[in-house]
């Protein structure tokens, strides 16, 4: 098998991982994560598939019907790089579905399994401004660093 055709496969399985995600299928982590992955996001950076896990089982906890729907996907040798919208409900303070817009690189090992994820996303954007009270003064930041 070509390192292209196994890079697609591991590619489609990841995509499919993170558009059917559930507190259900969290079981299926470790056929899509190498046992050592280290995972980085704007709050987390962490490895192994505990602390990768936890992440996951806390954004449950956190926010209501969270989705991720995959927009595009390249693949190259052994790395991807997918962008996304992470949309949900907040449990609390704001109400009405949000989204997030990001970015993930990604390098699989032989298996396919992701070894390396990396999310890409502006958090002051895409979430701090969407707060009550922070929102206005993550705004007014913004404002005036564009002057």
């Amino acid at each position: 098998m070509s390192a292209t055709t196994q890079t697609e496969g591991a590619l489609g399985r990841l995509v499919a991982f993170y558009e059917h995600l559930s507190i259900e299928s969290l079981g299926q982590l470790g056929a899509v994560y190498a046992p050592d992955a280290h995972f980085k996001d704007p709050f987390n950076e962490v490895q192994g598939h505990a602390a990768i896990l936890a992440i996951f089982e806390h954004m449950f906890v956190q926010v209501d019907a969270p989705r991720f729907v995959v927009l595009e996907s390249l693949g190259q040798g052994t790395q991807a790089f997918l962008t996304w919208e992470f949309r949900f409900r907040m449990k609390r303070l704001v109400s009405g579905e949000q989204c997030i817009r990001g970015a993930t690189h990604v390098r699989f090992d032989a298996q396919g399994r992701v070894v390396l994820h990396r999310d890409y996303w502006d958090a002051a954007e895409e979430l701090y401004e969407k707060l009550p009270l922070l929102g206005g003064f993550m705004r007014m930041l913004r404002r005036a660093g564009q002057r």
